[in-house]
C-alpha cells in the first residue's frame, strides 16, 4: 500500500494547556489547539492516565488464566484478563505487568513478551495499554488484592477462551482485541 503524504493529516499544535481537575484516577486538562488549517480549537478537553498492562497468562498445561471481578462503572461481574496500572515509580511496564498477574492470581514465572499495544481512546486519553503474552506461568503464591479488590481466578482451555470472549463473557475491549489476536492462532 503507497501512501500520499500530502493527503495525510497534520499534527495539532498545543497553544495553550489548563488542568480542570487532578486526582489519581481522573485528571482532566483542557488545551487550546491550532489545526494544519489554522483553525483554533479553544475547548479541547484530554483526560490523562497512567499506562495501563495486561497479561495473557498460559499455563505449561496451555490454559489461560482468567479473573472474574465486579466493575461497578457497568454495575456487572465480567471475566477479564489480568491487568492493572503502571503507577509504580522505577518500574518497568513488564515489571508492572508481573506483579499485577501475581498479586491478582497467585501466578508467575514463565515466558513473556510484547504482545499488543493499544489505546482505549486516542482521541480523548493520552496513555497506552501494553499487552504481555506469558506463557508457561504457575502458580508460585496466593492472591494479594487490595482493599478494593474481589477477585476469582479461573483456568480455562482454549475452547472454553473462545466461547467466552465470542458470547460477550469479556466486556472490556482492551482485554478482547489482544485475545482475538492469540486465539486466531488456534
Amino acid at each position: 500500500m503507497t501512501m500520499n503524504s500530502a493527503n495525510e493529516p497534520g499534527y495539532w499544535t498545543t497553544l495553550s494547556s489548563e488542568y480542570l481537575y487532578r486526582k489519581p484516577w481522573l485528571t482532566m486538562r483542557r488545551d487550546t489547539v491550532l489545526l494544519p488549517n489554522d483553525r483554533i480549537i479553544d475547548d479541547y478537553y484530554v483526560w490523562e492516565f497512567p499506562p495501563w498492562c495486561n497479561v495473557i497468562a498460559v499455563t505449561k498445561d496451555r490454559e489461560v488464566v482468567l479473573i472474574r471481578q465486579y466493575r461497578h462503572g457497568l454495575g456487572k461481574v465480567h471475566y477479564e484478563i489480568p491487568a492493572g496500572v503502571h503507577d509504580k515509580e522505577g518500574e518497568s511496564i513488564l515489571e508492572s505487568a508481573r506483579r499485577e498477574l501475581l498479586e491478582e492470581t497467585g501466578f508467575g514465572g514463565g515466558s513473556w513478551k510484547p504482545w499488543m499495544e493499544l489505546s482505549a481512546n486516542p482521541a480523548l486519553q493520552n496513555n497506552i495499554c501494553y499487552t504481555f503474552l506469558a506463557e508457561g506461568v504457575e502458580r508460585i503464591g496466593t492472591q494479594f488484592l487490595d482493599a478494593t479488590e474481589e477477585i476469582s481466578v479461573h483456568l480455562v482451555n482454549h475452547d472454553e477462551l473462545r466461547s467466552i470472549v465470542l458470547d460477550g463473557g469479556i466486556m472490556q475491549a482492551l482485554h478482547v482485541a489482544p485475545l482475538l489476536k492469540y486465539l486466531s492462532g488456534f
